[in-house]
């Protein structure tokens, strides 16, 4: 009878099969050197467009009213700074209320129609009605209707951000394999732990890529729809900020608010791309280390 095999010890007198894998790539400043490309590019190409524009604004003497430099719009961006975050509060506020409710009305009908191809043959079609009609077009009816301004905004945010999620989650219920539903089957599971264990796991990638999507479609709803409405006073939002700003010919406020505008949306993309991550980096082909 042979003798049991034994691991074999390393140098150091421990097991080399129990000694975990360590990660042997050089950081520099707390991250990885393979990241810094990745993040001084998109960096240094930002600062040559912006000198760019600021030189060629001074070369030219293009008036401030007209085009006004970087350097200007970030000192309008600072002197106007409590004014402006106030009003994206309110944006934000819109547009996370949005999205919430998206994600619970997209995810929950996305369900019922998996569960039944009547009700989605019944229902689907007026979802694909409410996203390709502009939200122009309907935003002054959707705030008569309403009777309250917070209300139709949040309609309007709701119904621009609402579709993707539906869309995306009702293609990952029906992406689960087949093979694993007929096993499912076999052993006797309900709807309900066929739905729990196995569609809804499958469906998470696709949920996670609609809530990208929706994330900004979201803040571009309650942009569009705070235009449409053009409501004043302390509580308003970014976007008649731009409005008041531009009637003033304060177009270097208006630009500030622009900004502010397109950093939140990178921002709300960056978060969301973070939580997918988190929820997919251990077992998802999409979000797994690869290895160069």
């Amino acid at each position: 009878m042979s003798a049991p095999a034994t691991a074999t010890p390393a140098h150091d007198g421990t097991d080399a099969e129990a000694r975990p894998v360590v990660d042997r790539e050089p950081h520099l400043l707390g991250l990885p050197v393979s990241a810094w490309p990745r993040l001084l590019a998109p960096l240094c190409i930002g600062a040559l467009a912006l000198g760019l524009w600021e030189f060629l604004v001074r070369w030219n003497e293009v008036p401030s009213y007209v085009l006004p430099g970087p350097l200007l719009i970030g000192q309008t961006l600072i002197a106007d700074w409590a004014t402006l975050s106030a009003s994206l509060w309110v944006t934000l506020r819109i547009t996370f209320m949005a999205l919430a409710a998206a994600v619970f009305f997209g995810v929950t009908l996305a369900v019922l129609f998996t569960q039944s191809k009547w009700l989605e043959m019944a229902l689907l079609p007026y979802a694909v009605i409410l996203q390709v009609t502009p939200i122009v077009a309907i935003a002054p009816l959707i705030i008569i209707w309403a009777g309250d301004i917070d209300l139709s905004l949040l309609i309007c945010a709701w119904i621009v951000a609402f579709f993707p999620i539906l869309s995306n989650t009702i293609l990952g219920l029906n992406s689960a394999d087949h093979n694993l539903v007929d096993y499912f089957k076999l052993h006797g599971a309900t709807r309900w732990q066929t739905l729990r264990y196995l569609k809804l796991p499958a469906a998470l990638p696709y949920f996670l890529a609609g809530l990208k999507i929706s994330g900004g479609l979201a803040l571009i709803g309650a942009v569009v729809a705070e235009f449409v409405a053009g409501t004043g006073g302390s509580a308003s939002g970014l976007a008649y900020r731009i409005l008041e700003s531009g009637y003033q010919l304060k177009i270097p406020r208006v630009f500030a608010a622009l900004i502010m505008i397109s950093l939140t949306g990178v921002a709300i993309f960056l978060v969301t791309s973070w939580i997918s991550h988190l929820l997919l980096r251990r077992w998802h082909e999409s979000a797994l280390k690869r290895e160069s």
